[in-house]
């Protein structure tokens, strides 16, 4: 579990768990705290408390900054197969070191790769890709380390999931409680792997039971779908074999055409993950990352695959019944492409989001040295992302090994992200959050009575308020420089408090 909202400011500024009141208006106290000097070393200044405890009113422009893990395969983690604990925990450290050096504010960990687990299920088996067997404990678990390395660092870890994905190949070994033995019925052999039938109520309940124990046991930020609901076509094109479900369908009665009965299985799913997540940790932030193009022409000269019709995608319906927290569709082309420009997309989906359910653009760092895409390139679609209006909220790559391979391309990261941000409010996390507590001793201690995710630290230079850092709780020391400053609590949900000003000479 998160740690108490207490942590420390050195020099300038101390957070911790307190509880010290805030002096009365009108008192005048002055503080006497370690500052950094100009020779480096440390000073002792008074620090005058020169707006009482009335807050002043601060914001800044939220935006989700995440990077995909994928571990099937072990494109990018596990490096192999039987890794020591202090190996993974090495992994897992450069990961969340990544994200500190780039600006990133949030990890997607795939920890359901082919319905299974790199995590301590109570439900499905060890994934293969840890030791090279299904079913076989690793003597770790990756997600609890994950976690106990990135929150501390302000890094959010959102748990990616393939929610209908029983096996990318039918070659391997699963283990006696893997879903396609399970529920073996329900297993569809398609395109040398196997596909859980979306039609099978058994299949979407057990993914519910699954997301539902997860978020239970584990500290996740969120969850979120890729698009591996009815699969994308073979090489062939052959048609997915599900006629026998259809027919059962319309033998019962159904009067939906196969087209749109497909959809409504996974509409389905969707709606039930939603409700079920509600239920069972309401702050937990639950998306999905669809194919890039909903249809052919939306926009007007957008060509591709029909994500509506060939993998039974109803993007739309999902944000527009509030299922979803927010879309992050794989815009994964060039803003120079002809048929799928970036642009014109990101336009798009953002004009299907909101400010309460946004849109969160998935970037395709793994295309980086092919035709149209350079370092320049992706600078040009977060500057489109953000231009998109409030509908898009952030950037989503994909994926870690890319970001690892490219120096430059964490550089121009790192100065594009150079302003902290953190992701938008939960949808429907209407709270007020109370503003910190400000106490006075040896140091300047500020503190909150509600667990926090951490504290904003703003600076006026004369334009304003803006935020120059964030600091998670559990961070042991933070210096500020001499000037104008207001320091606010966000929570778990991004509700966001009041800000207490003060001034350090």
């Amino acid at each position: 579990m998160r740690s108490p909202s207490c942590l420390v400011f050195a020099c300038a500024l101390t957070l911790g768990c307190g509880g010290t009141a805030v002096p009365d208006a009108g008192e005048t106290p002055d503080a006497r705290i370690d500052a950094a000097s100009s020779d480096g070393g440390e000073r002792d200044v008074a620090i005058p408390m020169d707006a009482g405890p009335e807050g002043v009113v601060v914001a800044h422009q939220r935006e989700l900054r995440a990077v995909w893990v994928a571990s099937v395969f072990r494109l990018d983690f596990p490096a192999a197969a039987g890794r020591t604990e202090t190996q993974i925990r090495d992994e897992l450290q450069g990961i969340v070191d990544l994200c500190v050096e780039t600006g990133l504010n949030a990890i997607y960990f795939q920890v359901r790769p082919e319905s299974d687990a790199l995590y301590a299920s109570t439900l499905e088996p060890w994934s293969r890709f840890l030791t090279g067997t299904q079913g076989t404990d690793p003597g770790y678990d990756p997600l609890a380390v994950l976690l106990e390395l990135a929150q501390p660092a302000g890094i959010e870890v959102h748990a990616w999931i393939n929610p209908l994905r029983g096996m990318t190949t039918t070659t391997v070994t699963t283990a006696s409680n893997h879903v396609s033995r399970t529920l073996a019925s329900a297993a569809i052999t398609y395109d040398g792997g196997i596909t859980m039938n979306p039609a099978d109520t058994r299949v979407r309940q057990h993914v519910v039971d699954v997301v539902v124990d997860l978020i239970t046991h584990y500290d996740v930020d969120g969850v979120v779908y890729d698009d591996y609901f009815y699969p994308y076509p073979d090489d062939a094109g052959s048609a997915f074999p599900d006629a026998a479900s259809y027919s059962a369908y319309t033998s019962g009665g159904g009067t939906l055409s196969r087209s749109d009965w497909r959809r409504e299985n996974v509409n389905l799913l969707v709606q039930a993950s939603a409700e079920a997540i509600e239920a069972a940790s309401p702050l937990v932030r639950f998306g999905i990352a669809p194919f890039g193009i909903y249809q052919p022409g939306m926009p007007p000269g957008v060509v591709g695959l029909n994500a509506y019709e060939v993998i039974s995608c109803d993007s739309l319906r999902w944000i527009d019944q509030a299922w979803v927290d927010y879309l992050a569709p794989q815009l994964y082309w060039a803003s120079t492409s002809s048929g799928q420009p970036f642009g014109a997309l990101i336009d798009w989906w953002a004009s299907h989001g909101s400010a309460e359910r946004p849109v969160f653009a998935s970037l395709g760092a793994y295309r980086l040295g092919t035709t149209g895409f350079n370092v320049d390139e992706f600078e040009t679609e977060i500057t489109l992302t953000r231009a998109a209006g409030e509908g898009a909220a952030g950037q989503t790559w994909f994926r870690l090994s890319n970001l690892e391979a490219s120096s430059d391309l964490r550089a121009r990261m790192a100065s594009l992200y150079a302003i902290p941000a953190r992701p938008s409010r939960v949808p429907d996390h209407d709270v007020t959050v109370a503003m910190p507590s400000v106490s006075y001793g040896s140091t300047l201690t500020v503190s909150h009575p509600d667990p926090v995710a951490g504290y904003a630290v703003y600076r006026d230079d004369g334009a304003g308020f803006e935020l120059t850092r964030w600091v998670p709780v559990g961070v042991p020391a933070v210096t500020l420089a001499s000037g104008s400053y207001a320091i606010s609590a966000i929570d778990r949900g991004g509700a966001e408090s009041l800000g207490f000003p003060l001034t350090v000479p």
